[in-house]
């Protein structure tokens, strides 16, 4: 998905890791919310309270799954889930990686 219509967006950012990680916000009027954000080269862990499927949009990155040895590469276009109470380390080893994190219902 390119666009989101009749939607809103926090200005202030999410940044995390020194802003090697940046998000921001959108809420839909259904009340479900996203966040779309920016991943520079590095190796950074997330835990998750709630689950999450995580869209790359542009460029590429690597997962492994709290609790696995797996490496799953993710190129754009392509997608993870992570599930509730959990967590995932991403690898993006150059470039920029793009994302849209959905917050799935529990």
């Amino acid at each position: 998905m390119s666009s989101f219509p009749n939607v809103t967006v926090d200005a202030k950012a999410n940044i995390y890791f020194d802003g090697r990680v940046v998000s921001h916000s959108v809420h839909f009027p259904d009340g479900s919310n996203k966040t779309l954000g920016l991943i520079y080269p590095g190796e950074y862990h997330f835990g998750t309270a709630a689950a999450e499927r995580m869209e790359i949009i542009a460029g590429n990155c690597t997962v492994v799954m709290d609790g696995t040895a797996a490496v799953l590469t993710i190129a754009a276009g392509h997608a993870f889930e992570v599930p509730a109470e959990s967590g995932f380390t991403i690898t993006v080893d150059a470039g920029i990686c793009e994302y849209i994190c959905s917050f799935l219902p529990a």
